[in-house]
């Protein structure tokens, strides 16, 4: 209780700062620790690359502490695939750790769920599923969504939830995506966020007619109480994505040690095209709309 209570603390003094003294300090890192994967997605460019790179133990304490001390203190994992990150016997549990020894309150790994995680001991866990049976495996290759049901299954992890990307292959998916989440007693909730379309993946990219109705649909059944993550605040925003965005709240290191102060969306050109939903969400809370801020309390708290 003492440590989620120092964590809201934290929380609400970054919030202040940022909000009223304009401070543009990173509340959360997401840290690329492995281009290493065991997919071949079609909205990832990761399995081109023919060099993947890992960082070591080492290099991930230097990184974490440098996030540290930019005031972060929430961390996701991410790959390529982190469960397939090693130095030597290390696994990413020692990682997550390594973090809480930092000084970080939570930490996350998103993961494909293709091998068993059932032994993590990371706070929270997101799973990425693109839709249910083939629609999934139409997005991340034959198989994959048999072998993301089992491992879920078997996970027995109190903080487990789902993440879907919503592109032209699977958007007719997505009511089945959210009613598999709601009647999975292993998942907790379901975020819902749009194809971004990096160069190489601009073909997945959802028109605006149909990423409104999609919204449209998730907001449906948002009010109908299915446990979905996204805000209807925030959803309404992402309806037409015409909004200022507060990307710099999540810095990002990636594998090879670049290190980015905000989404790499906007190097890239593609901000007018954003589909991550943090992006809605987090001006909702800098707008101080109430089921938003309710929302990401549910998440942290």
């Amino acid at each position: 209780m003492g440590n989620k209570i120092k964590e809201l603390s934290y929380t609400a003094w970054w919030f202040f700062r940022a909000r009223f003294l304009r401070s543009k300090r990173p509340l959360q890192t997401v840290l690329f620790i492995t281009d290493r994967c065991n997919l071949q997605c079609k909205h990832c460019s990761v399995y081109n690359n023919k060099n993947p790179r890992s960082m070591t133990i080492d290099e991930v304490r230097r990184q974490l502490e440098y996030a540290y001390g930019l005031g972060s203190r929430f961390v996701d994992f991410e790959g390529g695939e982190p469960t397939l990150w090693r130095d030597g016997d290390k696994t990413v549990n020692d990682l997550i750790d390594m973090a809480k020894q930092i000084g970080f309150y939570s930490c996350t790994i998103t993961t494909n769920a293709q091998m068993p995680f059932k032994d993590s001991r990371a706070d929270s866990i997101w799973v990425s599923m693109d839709g249910v049976g083939e629609y999934h495996d139409m997005v991340r290759g034959a198989g994959a969504f048999n072998r993301l049901q089992k491992n879920v299954a078997d996970s027995g992890h109190k903080a487990l939830s789902v993440n879907m990307v919503i592109n032209n292959l699977n958007y007719k998916s997505v009511g089945k995506a959210i009613e598999f989440a709601a009647n999975n007693p292993a998942i907790k909730s379901i975020s819902l966020n749009f194809h971004t379309p990096f160069p190489g993946t601009e073909s997945l990219y959802l028109d605006e007619e149909t990423r409104a109705a999609v919204v449209d649909e998730i907001i449906a059944y948002k009010k109908n109480g299915f446990p979905i993550m996204n805000s209807v605040s925030g959803l309404k925003l992402m309806k037409h994505n015409n909004f200022p965005k507060e990307c710099w709240v999540t810095n990002f290191i990636l594998a090879d040690g670049t290190r980015l102060a905000e989404c790499a969306g906007k190097t890239a050109g593609v901000c007018d095209k954003c589909g991550f939903c943090m992006a809605g969400e987090m001006r909702s809370v800098f707008t101080f709309r109430p089921d938003t801020i309710l929302a990401g309390m549910r998440v942290r708290f």
